[in-house]
């Protein structure tokens, strides 16, 4: 999702203003370093990635992350070295048409890189969307590479989505549309199809405006972010139970999250240029507080409501700051909307 120089900088502010308001403990979060073993922060330092909108951890080479940039960059995929920060490849996508609106990657089994076409910033405009397999590479090195291209509509009608997942061990794939009052998890078919239309139906609800998600690598637990939280679930077959708040950092603009390869860690990508990406320590267990474990496709706990905006532990005054920041993202939609409809 694009935003305005203008209205970047502002979000850019009130998310200051929001660290300054979070506890101190809360406050160690929004900290690039994370320490302890596993995968660590970096800051992706290629300036063609301006606008980072999805992350994936690598399966073949350890320590390398993908991601691409949204809308208007072209069919390209980057592997980003989490040990410098550096493009170690760019790998072009070739037998697809010209992408509209990229805003997820994720890697399934066989070592499949499953890229979505899937974002919509007027809110549901477009009859169908579009999903991009291919291999991962063996050598990161520049290189083209054949892609299969689906197209995909959902049962219930068009709608924005910035998420899409792929079961580890299935190869299913799934999409999360993003609403800001809450959204579902679309589930596909048991096998994805070039030969027509691939119909995505809605078989649980997201109590959060999600950016993007990803599934563990055992795939038992699915983590979702948002702006300013997230929310992690048991898997349960597709059919997910809430499990507790995940620990989200402020970002400029948070769009992106991966489980690290070995599943110990959460990596969380912001959009900008030399945007960091952050690493928090994956939830092991399910939480025994009732203020973070809602019963599964209702309602959070009360006074919660949905976490697209909010995450655990920010104070009243935080609170109001995200609240600002909603205010600051819904008006650039409506300015996004309003220009694209001229352009039209």
């Amino acid at each position: 999702m694009r935003r305005s120089p203008a209205l970047r900088a502002g979000v850019t502010g009130v998310l200051l203003m929001g660290a300054l308001a979070l506890p101190a403990s809360a406050s160690v979060s929004v900290a690039a370093a994370s320490d302890g073993g596993g995968a660590q922060s970096f800051t992706i330092k290629d300036p063609r990635i301006a606008e980072s909108s999805g992350l994936a951890a690598s399966h073949l080479h350890p320590g390398v992350y993908w991601t691409h940039n949204d809308s208007g960059d072209g069919p390209y995929i980057y592997a980003v070295d989490s040990r410098t920060g550096k493009t170690v490849a760019t790998v072009t996508l070739s037998g697809i048409g010209t992408p509209r609106d990229v805003e997820a990657i994720s890697i399934g089994p066989g070592n499949q890189i499953y890229v979505g076409d899937i974002g919509d910033n007027l809110g549901g405009t477009w009859p169908y969307v579009w999903i991009y397999r291919l291999p991962e590479p063996k050598v990161l090195k520049d290189q083209t590479v054949r892609a299969t291209q689906y197209v995909v509509k959902y049962s219930d009608g068009p709608r924005n989505a910035e998420s899409l997942i792929v079961h580890p061990k299935t190869g299913r794939v799934y999409i999360i549309d993003k609403n800001e009052n809450g959204g579902h998890l679309f589930e596909g078919p048991s096998r994805l199809s070039t030969s027509g239309t691939n119909i995505f139906r809605p078989v649980a609800t997201v109590d959060l405006w999600a950016t993007d998600a990803a599934l563990s690598p055992d795939g038992r637990r699915l983590a979702v972010r948002g702006y300013f939280g997230g929310i992690y679930y048991d898997w349960n077959g597709g059919r997910i139970r809430r499990g507790g708040r995940l620990d989200v950092p402020l970002q400029q603009q948070g769009e992106s999250v991966t489980y690290s390869l070995d599943g110990t860690r959460l990596l969380y990508g912001s959009e900008g240029k030399d945007s960091p990406v952050q690493a928090q320590d994956a939830p092991r267990g399910a939480s025994s507080s009732s203020a973070d474990s809602p019963p599964a496709h209702g309602s959070p706990a009360s006074g919660s409501g949905p976490v697209g905006s909010i995450g655990g532990g920010v104070k009243a005054g935080a609170v109001a700051v995200a609240l600002g920041a909603l205010v600051l993202l819904g008006l650039g939609r409506l300015r996004r909307s309003r220009r694209s409809r001229r352009e039209s």
